[in-house]
C-alpha cells in the first residue's frame, strides 16, 4: 500500500551516524538505488544521497521507515530539487 505525501512527511526523519561507520535513518520510504559507493534514499523529506566505501544495507523496513547502512562514510547530501524527480530524474536519464 503506498502513503501519500503528507502521509510520507509526517513520518519522523532522523539520521544518527555513529564513527563514520555506522549510519541510521528513520522516515525512510524507499531504497531507490544502492551499491557499495553509493545508496540513493527516498524521504519524506527529499531524497538523500550517501556516499563513501564499502557501503552495506544492514537493515531496511518500509513499514517502520527505519534503515541501517554501515561502510565509511564520506558524504550526505540531500537534493533541494527531489519533489520534482530532480536527482532521480538526471541520475536515470
Amino acid at each position: 500500500m503506498e502513503r501519500n505525501t503528507a502521509e510520507k512527511q509526517a513520518l519522523p526523519h532522523g539520521i544518527s551516524l555513529q564513527d563514520r561507520k555506522k549510519l541510521s535513518i528513520s522516515g525512510v520510504s524507499d531504497v531507490a538505488n544502492f551499491d557499495e559507493n553509493q545508496i540513493i534514499v527516498a524521504t519524506g523529506w527529499g531524497t538523500l544521497l550517501v556516499r563513501g566505501s564499502d557501503l552495506h544495507v544492514d537493515q531496511l523496513s518500509l513499514d517502520t521507515g527505519e534503515l541501517r547502512i554501515t561502510g565509511r562514510i564520506d558524504c550526505m547530501e540531500y537534493d533541494d530539487n527531489s519533489t520534482s524527480g530532480g536527482f532521480l530524474r538526471r541520475l536515470f536519464q
